[in-house]
């Protein structure tokens, strides 16, 4: 018999790639995970193109972005987008006449001292998208398009491309576009661009080949850090940047010896064990698990933030205090890396601080 199905779905097959839909398998591993349903895939289907296809309906006015930016992002950008010594600036560096003309004068002056968002990002869907996907930096993908209009508003108007009156949407942010001050700076003639048919080089941005054949087995070691020379120029993962991935090796201890952490996952063997009564304990690190607090704290160990032992012992019995600093956050007391307001429940808000204010037990 004729299978129509499988007709349907090979002949739909370009359209469902096109519309970033899901296409069903035809069994190519039978027993193995499910086809991802629409609204999955909807979920992540959200990045916005250079010419806005994917930008969703909404509008967002200047004023109504300063409010949101006061509440959500002031606190690790600045209130004027300055940033600080942490964060790069967001605003300045660009005149009337870059709107002008499409290209930021700036960014060819050697005297000028720093290069700001606005003065290098040719396209206003790159900041959208960004703002949309990734923040603020403690609660990604809550804002509402409404609000990613307002926020992307109020900083086209700190940069002077937008008058204080506009509001922002999907009907005319193609025409804001228009007056980006680096619009026309884009170069694509480098190796990381594809091909010369869009203006760039054919030279690969990389040498490496993939290996098919005779491949090396296992990796060989063949020179370590000896153990008297780890320490000779101080703990490296002290003197690492606070802010991202790479934090360097503890070269304080012998390799392969590390410190107590727990780990960013929330898994149940992240966890310390708790002896005795510790339910409290328990619980409060749980709630750290699920919030993700342990991206940026250690137990005993600071990571971007203090540890939580050092919290503990600056402010015993405050469980009050801590409470209304983790739903707040704030900057200065333990170093310039700001600790935005935290989106948990009061209720897990105050579990968490009883648990410091008591010593951090485990």
């Amino acid at each position: 018999m004729f299978n129509y199905r499988k007709l349907l779905a090979f002949a739909a097959l370009p359209l469902c790639l096109t519309m970033g839909t899901t296409v069903l398998a035809q069994g190519k591993y039978p027993g193995i995970g499910r086809d991802a349903t629409p609204k999955e895939v909807s979920a992540w289907d959200i990045d916005v193109r250079p010419d806005f296809k994917g930008l969703p309906k909404g509008s967002g006015s200047v004023s109504q972005g300063q409010d949101l930016w006061e509440t959500r992002c002031a606190q690790c950008h600045g209130f004027f987008g300055e940033s600080g010594e942490v964060f790069n600036p967001l605003v300045g560096g660009v005149s009337k006449e870059d709107i002008a003309t499409g290209r930021v004068a700036k960014l060819t002056d050697p005297a000028y001292p720093g290069r700001t968002t606005f003065m290098k990002v040719a396209t206003l869907s790159t900041i959208w998208d960004y703002i949309n996907r990734a923040m603020p930096w403690t609660s990604p993908k809550s804002l509402q398009p409404d609000e990613v209009y307002a926020v992307t508003a109020f900083l086209l108007n700190l940069n002077g491309v937008v008058p204080d009156n506009f509001t922002l949407s999907d009907k005319n942010i193609a025409e804001v576009q228009k007056k980006m001050p680096n619009r026309n700076g884009m170069t694509t003639v480098h190796a990381l661009w594809p091909g010369k048919e869009h203006g760039g080089t054919a030279k690969p941005d990389t040498r490496n080949w993939a290996c098919m054949s005779n491949c090396t087995a296992e990796a060989k070691v063949t020179s370590l850090l000896p153990d008297h020379a780890r320490n000779a120029h101080g703990n490296l993962a002290e003197q690492n940047r606070l802010v991202g991935a790479q934090h360097g090796a503890d070269t304080s201890k012998p390799e392969g010896v590390v410190g107590k952490q727990l780990s960013a996952a929330p898994t149940a063997t992240a966890a310390p064990k708790v002896s005795g009564p510790g339910n409290e304990a328990k619980a409060a690190i749980a709630l750290l698990n699920k919030h993700a607090c342990t991206a940026c704290h250690g137990i005993d160990k600071k990571i971007v933030g203090p540890a939580y032992t050092d919290v503990a012992k600056k402010y015993p019995d405050k469980a009050d205090y801590l409470t209304k600093k983790i739903k707040e956050g704030g900057s200065g007391v333990w170093g310039a890396i700001p600790m935005p307001p935290q989106g948990l429940s009061e209720a897990d808000a105050g579990a968490i601080a009883r648990w410091l204010a008591a010593g951090a037990p485990r």
